[in-house]
């Protein structure tokens, strides 16, 4: 109990956490949100306040955001491999489990087609989408999206999803006086803007069915 208060203690005080983690303890955590399925890791925050900083150039943190961004990356898209094989390994079960009140056979099989034909842009999307970034790639494996196709998503959302909370800590923040204070409204209007063209889309198609 005591080293989970000191945990949830850390977390609150991101720059805190960033400084005394440093490259290992910020990777590991980028990867075990995303491979290991814990969903109440701050992804987002922890990627803006490490770029945050990485920008004060602080000779005793002393953290270089390229040599960041290029461990965050591995383990991002590592970390989303690892939930897609469990996803497609447990995947095998849920098309053989029989409708219950709380699953359906229907829905599983929807999923598998909706992620045939849109699958890339929703693992892309799911990345600025937290707890949707932990469990996006382990209904893709479920859903047996192809494997090749899940590979190039999974980079190009990794590779943009780090790189632009990173920066944005290390660049935007760092060029407005005072936004360092509001790490977390800036956050949530990144995700607002990354999501804006998948509710578009889908607002769209609704309007299109038929009545």
């Amino acid at each position: 109990m005591e080293f989970l208060t000191d945990l949830l203690n850390q977390l609150r005080d991101l720059e805190s956490l960033v400084a005394t983690a440093g490259y290992v303890g910020v990777t590991a955590i980028i990867f075990i949100e995303t491979g290991l399925l814990f969903p109440f890791l701050p992804g987002d925050s922890l990627l803006v306040t490490a770029g945050l900083v990485a920008a004060a150039h602080d000779p005793v943190v002393n953290l270089n955001v390229w040599t960041l961004g290029i461990l965050c990356s591995v383990a991002a898209i590592g970390g989303d491999q690892i939930a897609y094989a469990i996803g497609r390994r447990s995947g095998e079960a849920l098309f053989k489990k029989e409708d219950s009140r709380w699953f359906k056979q229907s829905h599983l099989r929807a999923a598998h087609a909706f992620y045939e034909k849109h699958g890339g842009k929703t693992i892309i999307l799911a990345r600025f989408m937290p707890f949707a970034r932990t469990f996006a790639p382990v209904v893709a494996g479920a859903a047996k999206m192809h494997y090749p196709t899940f590979v190039f998503y999974n980079v190009i959302g990794g590779l943009l999803w780090i790189w632009s909370m990173l920066l944005t800590g290390y660049y935007v923040v760092k060029m407005v006086p005072g936004l360092d204070r509001h790490v977390e409204t800036l956050i949530i209007g990144i995700i607002l803007l990354s999501i804006t063209p998948g509710i578009y889309g889908w607002w769209k198609s609704r309007r299109a069915r038929p009545a």
